[in-house]
């Protein structure tokens, strides 16, 4: 939910940090004013390492790292003992991990995030896809595939590898992209590592953000200036190219070889949750790109994946950090969401206004407006009261649909003693709040004024949450999933506001809410100029389009900057304030967040674990909906993110904008995470902030339909935007759900293999099409799974769209809606006409694709429809493809069965295996491709079948009024 508004609190009362000094007892944490008061700032003098006592272990090596001359302090103590561990872990991953021997840095407990551990196999020593090298002095290592030891190193931080320093800015407006020199430096308050990079090489990954040079990110080749990441979980609405809600130091990097013409990619993740900026820089006339690491403490711990594809490396990431959760077939369907429903009512009106629509409606959502005082787990007892609420969400459930509220992080605080409320009042008995340094609790300030942090490194915060989960749902919101918000974790003001204020000013004024009298939402939609259309602010008027670029200010993207290497503080330096600031987008790191000296139950401080708190309230809502609904799987969407949060969550891509730049903006938000191992994702459609319109509104619904998470959500007091609204969005609407509703099976089975292998469902073109390099930096259109291709318009006033077809003419690809093979221009764009309306797809040939015959107004309704089987031969006749198929709710392991399609010249087969038995039959079959001579004899499983038709033209067979048992084989055969 938007809390963009916080700016201006930030001049509310007790506004100052709580700065006493943290608990933690000894080591590296014990940082004064005195101890770090003159950082040199400066990494040329640092010395590096030198590598000694070298052992051989069973499954890699172990040494000593020393430092190898005097310490340079450049932004905190240099630490003069490290160890570095390699170990070969699979067949295609590698571990480097280098910390500091004493063993006091920072890293993420086993409990927090549980990585996969490595296979018991010292062959992987000298068989391993990958191989680890080194020099002793100065320290440095490189990663080679072992079957081309002599190509250029996968990561390689050898100083002779590198541009020679110093350099000047790279990003001449960022003093901090000066790069001094290259030493690994591994000090208590920062660690640096560098590595060589392929000159523009392609990268992807390295999120959560909106980079505005798109899914591949900029590494300051081609016109581009470099990247600046910066790893910070931030509140905030969706800036390009800044560090936002989650944090993903992971990336992909894929290798194009101009001689064989053939590709390769592999996976770097660095695994650590500290507040870090990773670069992507390519100095001038350097000829190597680069990537530096630059990290406010932990571990330098480093896993590298050897692919060779795309798909590979995100199947391996996924082994190690944890693969996604089991969907609810349910959580497929379309999600209505609105900030500024007035009541029950009004809520309940809006899903019989999608009913008389006949628009198909499958979760209905409710944001802060169900909140008692704005406040977690209540119901407001007159606009939203439990008995209604219970009476409502029972609606639902008799009709197969479903019901999700919001739950924000911040819980309230009690401010005098007439007040009651439970969950703050048994969250103080069970002590599971964040505290200040000294103790007491620490205080922020968020919608329902000053409030207090679960802290989920307490020993009861999950019997806690789990206990007010429960209750909320026995109150009367029973609940089918929980959409967690504000998790970075947010908070309005800057440090334990709430020390020593006065508690009973703590809500916040009401001009900070959208749709109030200081805060309306005005604006006219993107491109509207009313000075010469007039009020109406519609589509069309007189027939003319009213969207023009008279009226459309050009978006200003500027590259962030803050204080540099330079321009670090050089006094008063302590947990609030390292020496080295990161490049988050709010200045400080306690801007908009819990302060980064708050103390957790086990000592940790909030600077250390910052990036953690919304992977474990996800992890925590889990569980507890598993205690809740046992036997029911979670469903879960969730703002902040980490790695492995996909074990327990989907996501959406925050508080977007209703314009056309953000709706193609959030393509390239899907494929990142499908990077992360967290598939089940997508966007606030038509645009969470502002005004959107009708055409805008036409084309993100299609869009949206053939993404994993598909809800419609926008701000309070903006412009209504439910797709019934205008006829055009519900027409386009009825239509793409008609068909997304009909792809269940292909979607659920694409989900099936993420939550079993971490398959991508949603694919960069290039995931399939590895060696076609014109392929690389395409984000405008994407592949649900292998096998179907989306050309989305994301531009206005357009009839057509511009799109390029894979497989270099090798691949022939057939349109959705006409099954036309398309006449395709080879490795460039094809213009596709589409109409207001009508999104393009298109199918690839060799698939088949298991259907449902018929769309319904719910998944459970779908779900109960016959199958149908969609097939698109290859010119020699195969095509193959598989379904998974379960009851669609219950936590795996369950029943299933999964039907393998496969056809070859003149017949298609299906094959079950498994234990669920299938009640669906298959009523009809669609075979493109089969030739252009009428076949003579059509016969199923050797009985000679009459109801069938044949097109010449489209080369398509079909076959109707089938009633075959699925749960046994079936062939179907022509001749």
């Amino acid at each position: 939910m938007l809390a963009a508004f916080f700016a201006a609190i930030l001049a509310l009362e007790g506004g100052a940090f709580v700065q006493e000094s943290s608990r933690l007892a000894q080591g590296w944490f014990k940082r004064t004013v005195d101890e770090v008061a003159t950082p040199s700032l400066n990494v040329s003098s640092c010395p590096g390492y030198a590598l000694s006592s070298l052992n051989e272990t069973k499954n890699g090596l172990r040494a000593h790292l020393s430092l190898a001359g005097p310490a340079c302090n450049a932004f905190g103590h240099d630490i003069p003992d490290l160890t570095i561990e390699v170990t070969y872990e699979t067949q295609t991953r590698l571990h480097v991990n280098i910390f500091d021997t004493a063993n006091v840095q920072f890293t993420i407990p086993p409990d927090v995030v549980a990585l996969a551990g490595p296979e018991d196999d010292p062959r992987l020593k000298t068989h391993s896809d990958l191989q680890f090298n080194y020099e002793s002095t100065p320290f440095s290592f490189w990663i080679t595939r072992r079957s081309e030891p002599d190509a250029e190193p996968l990561f390689d931080t050898r100083i002779a590898s590198l541009p020679a320093t110093p350099i000047p800015s790279v990003i001449p407006e960022d003093n901090s992209t000066a790069l001094d020199a290259f030493p690994l430096v591994f000090e208590d308050q920062y660690l640096q590592l560098t590595s060589a990079l392929p000159l523009g090489a392609n990268i992807y990954g390295l999120g959560e953000v909106l980079a505005s040079s798109g899914f591949r990110r900029d590494v300051g080749t081609g016109g581009g200036v470099g990247t600046i990441q910066a790893m910070w979980a931030r509140d905030t609405p969706d800036p390009v190219d800044e560090n936002v809600y989650g944090s993903h130091p992971v990336y992909l990097e894929h290798r194009y070889n101009d001689t064989t013409k053939r590709s390769q990619s592999h996976g770097v993740f660095h695994f650590g949750a500290a507040g870090s900026d990773i670069l992507l820089l390519t100095p001038p006339a350097s000829p190597v790109s680069l990537v530096q690491y630059r990290v406010l403490g932990g571990t330098l711990d480093f896993y590298f994946f050897s692919g060779p594809s795309p798909q590979k490396v995100i199947e391996q990431y996924g082994a190690l950090v944890g693969l996604p959760t089991w969907q609810p077939a349910w959580g497929f369907g379309f999600h209505l969401c609105r900030w500024g429903y007035r009541d029950v009512n009004d809520t309940r009106e809006q899903v019989e206004k999608m009913r008389e629509a006949n628009i198909p409606l499958e979760v209905m959502w409710n944001d802060i407006d169900l909140y008692h005082a704005l406040r977690d787990f209540t119901t407001d007892p007159v606009s939203f009261p439990a008995d209604e609420m219970r009476a409502f969400i029972s609606e639902l459930t008799a009709n197969h649909q479903h019901y999700i509220p919001i739950l924000d992080a911040a819980i309230a605080k009690l401010v005098n003693e007439s007040d009651v409320y439970d969950p703050y009042t048994r969250g103080t008995d069970l002590d599971v709040f964040i505290k200040n340094p000294n103790g007491t609790e620490y205080l922020g300030q968020v919608w329902p004024g000053f409030t207090v942090f679960p802290d989920w490194f307490a020993n009861q915060t999950q019997a806690y949450w789990t206990e007010a989960l429960r209750n909320w749902s026995a109150s009367g919101v029973n609940y089918s999933g929980i959409w967690l918000d504000m998790n970075e974790a947010s908070s309005f003001c800057v440090g334990s506001c709430g020390t020593g204020a006065n508690l009973t000013a703590a809500t916040i004024p009401d001009q900070f809410f959208p749709g109030t009298p200081g805060n309306l939402v005005t604006d006219y939609p993107e491109g509207y100029n009313s000075t010469i259309w007039g009020p109406s602010g519609n589509l069309t008027i007189n027939g003319t389009l009213t969207f023009g670029n008279d009226s459309v200010q050009p978006e200003h993207v500027d590259i962030h900057t803050k204080r540099g290497l330079g321009e670090a503080a050089e006094t008063d330096v302590n947990l609030n304030d390292p020496p080295y600031a990161i490049h988050n987008g709010e200045g400080a790191l306690s801007a908009h967040t819990v302060s980064t000296n708050a103390t957790h139950a086990n000592g940790l401080v909030e600077l250390d674990v910052h990036n953690l708190w919304g992977l474990m309230e996800e992890k925590a809502t889990h569980l507890a909906l598993l205690d809740v609904q046992p036997g029911k799987r979670p469903f879960l969407i969730s703002r902040s993110t980490f790695p492995s949060s996909g074990k327990w969550s989907g996501h959406w891509l925050g508080d977007n904008i209703s314009k056309w730049r953000y709706m193609y903006l959030s393509i390239q938000g899907v494929l990142q995470f499908q990077i992360f191992q967290i598939p089940f994702v997508g966007a606030d459609t038509c645009g969470f902030q502002g005004n959107t319109d009708e055409e805008l509104c036409n084309r993100w619904m299609q869009l949206s339909a053939f993404l994993p998470f598909f809800r419609n959500h926008n701000v309070r007091s903006a412009l209504s935007q439910e797709p019934y609204r205008w006829d055009s969005v519900a027409a386009a609407s009825r239509t793409a759900i008609s068909i997304r509703y009909s792809l269940l099976p292909y979607w659920y089975t694409l989900f099936a293999n993420a939550s079993m292998h971490g398959t991508p469902p949603i694919r960069a073109l290039f995931f399939e099409f590895p060696d076609e390099p014109e392929l690389f930096a395409v984000d405008r259109q994407y592949l649900i799974g292998r096998d179907l291709l989306v050309t989305p318009v994301l531009t206005p006033n357009v009839s057509t769209v511009d799109g390029i077809f894979p497989g270099q003419g090798r691949v022939s690809w057939r349109d959705w809606y006409t099954h036309e093979v398309v006449d395709a221009a080879v490795s460039t764009n094809t213009t596709l006409d589409a109409p207001l309306g009508h999104i393009p797809l298109h199918i690839r040939d060799g698939s088949a694709i298991l259907m449902h015959a018929q769309s319904a107004y719910t998944i459970e309704e779908t779900r109960q429809a016959p199958y149908a089987l969609l097939v698109s031969q290859a010119a020699d006749g195969y095509a193959f493809g598989t379904a998974y198929i379960d009851d669609g709710e219950t936590v795996p392991p369950t029943p299933n069965t999964t039907l393998t399609i496969t056809a070859h010249k003149g017949t298609v087969s299906l094959h079950p295996s498994g234990t669920y038995h299938l009640s669906q039959r298959l009523s009809n079959l669609t075979v493109l491709g089969v030739g252009e001579r009428k076949p003579k004899t059509v016969s199923v499983n050797g009985s000679g079948v009459n109801g069938w038709k044949f097109n010449a033209a489209l080369e398509r067979l079909t076959i109707s009024g089938l009633n075959e048992d699925l749960n046994h084989p079936v062939l179907i055969a022509w001749s």
